[in-house]
Protein backbone atom coordinates (compact mmCIF):
# COMPACT_ATOMS: atom_id res chain seq x y z
CA UNK A 1 0.00 0.00 0.00
CA UNK A 2 1.19 3.44 -1.20
CA UNK A 3 0.69 6.45 1.66
CA UNK A 4 -0.35 9.28 -0.77
CA UNK A 5 -0.53 13.08 0.79
CA UNK A 6 -2.86 15.42 -1.48
CA UNK A 7 -2.01 19.16 -0.81
CA UNK A 8 -4.20 21.29 -2.34
CA UNK A 9 -6.52 24.27 -1.55
CA UNK A 10 -8.80 23.18 -4.01
CA UNK A 11 -11.45 20.42 -2.56
CA UNK A 12 -12.58 19.71 -5.95
CA UNK A 13 -8.81 18.82 -6.56
CA UNK A 14 -8.33 16.90 -3.40
CA UNK A 15 -11.49 14.68 -4.36
CA UNK A 16 -10.41 14.22 -7.82
CA UNK A 17 -7.22 13.52 -7.04
CA UNK A 18 -8.47 10.56 -4.21
CA UNK A 19 -10.59 9.28 -6.54
CA UNK A 20 -8.12 8.88 -8.83
CA UNK A 21 -6.08 6.74 -6.38
CA UNK A 22 -9.17 5.21 -5.66
CA UNK A 23 -9.73 3.73 -8.46
CA UNK A 24 -6.17 2.85 -9.60
CA UNK A 25 -5.95 0.33 -6.05
CA UNK A 26 -3.00 0.09 -3.92
CA UNK A 27 -3.19 3.57 -2.37
CA UNK A 28 -4.13 5.21 1.48
CA UNK A 29 -4.64 8.26 0.93
CA UNK A 30 -4.32 11.36 3.80
CA UNK A 31 -5.36 15.11 2.62
CA UNK A 32 -4.55 18.65 3.65
CA UNK A 33 -5.64 22.07 2.10
CA UNK A 34 -2.28 24.17 2.39
CA UNK A 35 1.33 23.65 2.75
CA UNK A 36 1.24 23.98 6.67
CA UNK A 37 -1.11 21.54 6.57
CA UNK A 38 0.30 19.53 4.06
CA UNK A 39 4.03 19.89 6.48
CA UNK A 40 1.97 18.25 9.78
CA UNK A 41 0.52 15.69 7.78
CA UNK A 42 4.17 14.65 6.53
CA UNK A 43 5.40 13.99 9.87
CA UNK A 44 1.92 12.37 11.48
CA UNK A 45 0.95 10.27 7.90
CA UNK A 46 4.49 9.53 6.84
CA UNK A 47 3.54 9.42 3.32
CA UNK A 48 5.08 7.58 0.53
CA UNK A 49 4.86 10.31 -1.93
CA UNK A 50 3.13 13.35 -2.15
CA UNK A 51 1.36 15.71 -4.72
CA UNK A 52 1.32 19.14 -3.94
CA UNK A 53 -0.37 22.35 -5.35
CA UNK A 54 1.51 25.72 -5.82
CA UNK A 55 -0.61 28.47 -5.18
CA UNK A 56 -2.09 28.12 -1.90
CA UNK A 57 -2.94 30.57 1.36
CA UNK A 58 -1.47 29.95 4.63
CA UNK A 59 1.72 28.04 2.71
CA UNK A 60 2.29 27.58 -0.94
CA UNK A 61 4.24 25.13 -2.46
CA UNK A 62 7.26 26.40 -2.95
CA UNK A 63 7.29 27.74 0.78
CA UNK A 64 6.03 24.10 1.63
CA UNK A 65 9.27 22.43 -0.60
CA UNK A 66 11.86 25.08 1.59
CA UNK A 67 10.29 23.62 4.27
CA UNK A 68 10.86 20.19 3.70
CA UNK A 69 14.28 20.47 1.71
CA UNK A 70 14.84 22.07 5.39
CA UNK A 71 14.13 19.43 7.37
CA UNK A 72 16.73 16.32 7.52
CA UNK A 73 14.10 13.73 8.50
CA UNK A 74 11.67 15.12 5.61
CA UNK A 75 13.91 15.89 3.10
CA UNK A 76 14.09 12.29 1.21
CA UNK A 77 9.87 12.44 0.96
CA UNK A 78 9.04 12.17 -3.05
CA UNK A 79 7.42 15.20 -3.98
CA UNK A 80 4.71 15.30 -7.15
CA UNK A 81 3.72 19.05 -8.12
CA UNK A 82 0.18 19.27 -10.06
CA UNK A 83 -0.54 22.49 -10.76
CA UNK A 84 -1.79 24.87 -13.20
CA UNK A 85 1.48 27.02 -12.72
CA UNK A 86 3.68 27.14 -15.83
CA UNK A 87 6.51 29.22 -14.95
CA UNK A 88 9.76 27.58 -15.82
CA UNK A 89 11.39 29.91 -13.07
CA UNK A 90 8.89 27.95 -10.26
CA UNK A 91 9.80 24.68 -12.16
CA UNK A 92 13.33 25.35 -12.13
CA UNK A 93 12.86 26.38 -8.27
CA UNK A 94 11.13 23.35 -7.41
CA UNK A 95 13.71 20.88 -9.26
CA UNK A 96 16.23 22.62 -7.52
CA UNK A 97 14.21 21.61 -4.11
CA UNK A 98 13.73 17.75 -5.09
CA UNK A 99 10.51 17.52 -6.53
CA UNK A 100 10.16 14.27 -8.40
CA UNK A 101 8.15 15.06 -11.24
CA UNK A 102 6.09 17.98 -12.27
CA UNK A 103 2.56 17.71 -13.93
CA UNK A 104 0.05 20.16 -15.44
CA UNK A 105 -3.51 20.37 -14.40
CA UNK A 106 -5.51 18.34 -15.47
CA UNK A 107 -3.87 15.48 -14.98
CA UNK A 108 -4.81 12.43 -16.02
CA UNK A 109 -5.25 8.78 -14.11
CA UNK A 110 -2.97 7.42 -16.36
CA UNK A 111 -0.31 10.04 -16.54
CA UNK A 112 -0.48 10.35 -12.74
CA UNK A 113 -0.12 6.91 -11.92
CA UNK A 114 2.29 6.46 -14.73
CA UNK A 115 4.41 9.15 -12.50
CA UNK A 116 4.53 7.20 -9.49
CA UNK A 117 5.30 3.90 -11.41
CA UNK A 118 8.47 5.88 -12.54
CA UNK A 119 9.34 6.34 -8.54
CA UNK A 120 8.56 3.33 -7.04
CA UNK A 121 9.15 0.67 -9.55
CA UNK A 122 5.60 -0.54 -9.63
CA UNK A 123 2.25 -0.36 -7.83
CA UNK A 124 0.92 -2.72 -5.62
CA UNK A 125 -2.68 -3.80 -6.81
CA UNK A 126 -5.23 -2.61 -4.13
CA UNK A 127 -3.60 -5.39 -1.09
CA UNK A 128 -2.25 -3.84 2.42
CA UNK A 129 0.81 -4.83 3.14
Amino acid sequence: MIKVLIVDDSALMRRQLSQMFASAGGFEVCLARNGAEGVEQVRVFKPNVVTLDINMPVMNGLEFMKHIHGDEQLKGTPVIVVSTEGSEERKVALHDLGIRAYLRKPVSPECLVETITRIFGEIPSGRKN
